[in-house]
């Protein structure tokens, strides 16, 4: 069995490894606002009624729900290099179909073609993770995070730009052309990663959790149009229950799951996930709100007049700040933690929606929240990948990220079913056109304040990651699994991995020991409930890792390790045998 250490990966990669794939993921997040600036143009434009030129938006959310966490496990079973690829040029095929259209399906298949491109961001964050060193991952990853609000954010005033001066098709091309740049870029830089999951891919699952999430998104976003008791809302949300518990206990009896629910469960997997969605949540009300505010004429006697580029630029910092937010998470996780530094991103975001209900009366004040919320959702949305990657093993570093980045679509998708059911209620009619108001604004803001808290609350009861522990000192904690779940990704010097069965899936309680050349033993652990153990090495050199479990044959597996700061990826698979313990 051949392993390849995170050493040879890192030689591999380049400095310009993080750049492009940041740009890729800043590419894939401008395909959720690309239309913005012509919503309410949309039914003219196809030719149709209003609530069928919503589905151009609702599609590409669909099909980006559907597509992260699929891709992030085709990523960590064939290649992550190789999905991000196929996300990127299948997102090319359906900006060009959508470019040479002006009919509503044809323009439908080529937004669901486009919103594919989303498992990109999981994607970059897992190849990230398998090359990148130590000292560079924390920045990367944040980078690549907030990448999806970059992108949103910088999309608006330049999908403006366009949109006003050309024909609208404009956008789709030019769409079209960036796919194609980070393709060529990805092709010419980014080296494939050597990490590969166990076991096949799960096509069962992949098709209950699709059904579930259409069945559950799909009232989320349409239930304002066809009322939230409907009969055919409430029965899509019943349907979308029903097969989600399905789903969820066939994965819990595969060896191979599209997603590992038992890792998911764990107390800091599932927290961090409750709190992306709302993290999710607020960040979508900013987009929602200030573009219409700045827009609405002044006599309405609240709206700020500006026109739909100089709207565009005045929300523009939002993506900015989160841009350069990197480098500052960087800093602060490296000495505080991740979990802090959601804490501090989530009570920024508050601060920004608490002071933005009284920033709402010039374009200069739209800035100002502009950047304050950015510079929050940038921390916030940094933090929560270094928190899922700390969290599971390196073989589901893709499928784990690619949750995580779906439950942050969910909350965008409850955002904007929530707060344009607001402004609806609260809109008021000048004209025979119904506008939304001041108090429709202030009370979204209110929403999206509520949400941070209750974000900020989950985000306390996260455990507290351990600071580093010099090299010579042993694990502490209340049983060995604990020190191994909580100190897998703190371990430098030595051996990690999992100890798998014959059919690749995971042995708890397995006792793996680290004998050095002189047959002493320099270490031992038990595997945590995931297969996953940790063993520090005193100096470079041969070592032996026997490992053993009740009801399977010993192991023996010769390794080396190079003596310097990084660990070597090594899985222990146990012999199909039973034997007695």
């Amino acid at each position: 069995m051949t392993h390849t250490t995170p050493d040879h990966a890192t030689r591999k990669a380049g400095g310009a490894v993080v750049p492009v794939l940041a740009f890729a993921g800043i590419v894939v997040a401008v395909m959720q606002t690309l239309l913005v600036p012509v919503i309410k143009d949309l039914p003219q434009l196809l030719g149709t009624e209003p609530s069928n030129a919503t589905w151009v938006l609702t599609s590409t959310l669909l099909s980006g729900a559907v597509a992260t966490p699929i891709m992030g496990r085709l990523g960590d079973l064939y290649g992550k290099r190789r999905m991000l690829i196929l996300s990127l040029s299948v997102m090319v095929v359906g900006a060009l179909v959508s470019a040479f259209t002006s009919q509503l399906l044809l323009m439908i298949v080529g937004r669901v073609l486009q919103g594919f491109a989303m498992g990109a961001i999981p994607l970059g964050i897992g190849l990230m993770r398998d090359m990148l060193p130590r000292e560079r991952l924390a920045s990367a990853m944040a980078l690549m995070s907030s990448s999806i609000g970059v992108g949103g954010g910088l999309a608006l005033p330049a999908a403006a730009l366009v949109a006003q001066h050309t024909d609208w098709h404009a956008l789709f091309y030019g769409a079209a052309g960036l796919g194609a740049l980070a393709i060529g870029l990805t092709l010419l830089v980014v080296p494939e990663s050597p990490a590969r999951a166990k076991g096949s891919f799960d096509y069962p699952g992949a098709v209950g959790l699709s059904a579930g999430l259409v069945l559950l998104l799909l009232p989320i976003t349409k239930g304002s149009d066809w009322g939230w008791s409907s009969g055919t809302t409430l029965g899509l949300f019943g349907a979308a229950l029903a097969v989600l518990l399905l789903w969820g206990v066939y994965e819990l009896r595969i060896p191979a799951p599209l997603v590992d629910l038992r890792t998911t469960a764990r107390r800091e997997v599932l927290l961090t996930n409750l709190a992306s969605i709302m993290v999710g949540v607020s960040f979508y009300v900013v987009s929602l709100v200030l573009p219409q505010l700045l827009q609405l004429p002044t006599a309405t006697g609240y709206g700020l007049g500006q026109s739909m580029v100089v709207a565009g630029l005045c929300v523009a910092p939002l993506g900015l700040t989160m841009m350069f937010t990197a480098p500052v998470y960087a800093r602060l996780s490296a000495r505080y933690g991740p979990r802090t530094t959601l804490i501090i991103g989530l009570l920024v975001i508050a601060v920004g929606y608490a002071g933005g209900l009284g920033l709402m009366h010039a374009a200069w004040q739209t800035i100002i929240t502009s950047v304050v919320l950015g510079a929050g959702i940038g921390l916030a949305y940094s933090s929560l990948p270094a928190l899922i990657v700390g969290a599971v093993p390196a073989s589901e570093t893709g499928a784990a990220n690619g949750l995580n980045t779906l439950m942050r679509s969910i909350g965008t998708s409850v955002s904007s079913a929530v707060i344009g059911m607001v402004l609806a209620n609260t809109a008021q009619d000048m004209g025979g056109v119904a506008v939304p108001t001041m108090h429709g604004f202030r009370v979204s803001f209110l929403i999206a304040t509520a949400a941070v808290l209750v974000g900020l609350a989950l985000a306390v009861f996260l455990p507290r990651t351990p600071r580093p522990a010099p090299q010579h000192t042993q694990l502490r904690a209340s049983s060995e699994e604990d020190a191994v779940l909580e100190r897998a990704e703190e371990v430098l010097r030595g051996f990690r991995g999992r100890v798998l069965d014959a059919s690749g899936a995971p042995v708890a309680r397995a006792k793996v020991t680290l004998i050095d050349r002189r047959g002493r033993q320099a270490g031992s652990t038990l595997s945590g409930h995931d297969g996953g153990y940790a063993l520090t090495v005193p100096s470079e050199g041969p070592y032996v890792l026997a490992a053993r479990a009740a009801g399977h044959g010993p192991l023996a597996s010769a390794a080396t390790h190079a003596g310097d700061e990084r660990p070597v990826e090594l899985d222990l698979p146990l012999p199909g045998e039973t034997v007695t313990a």
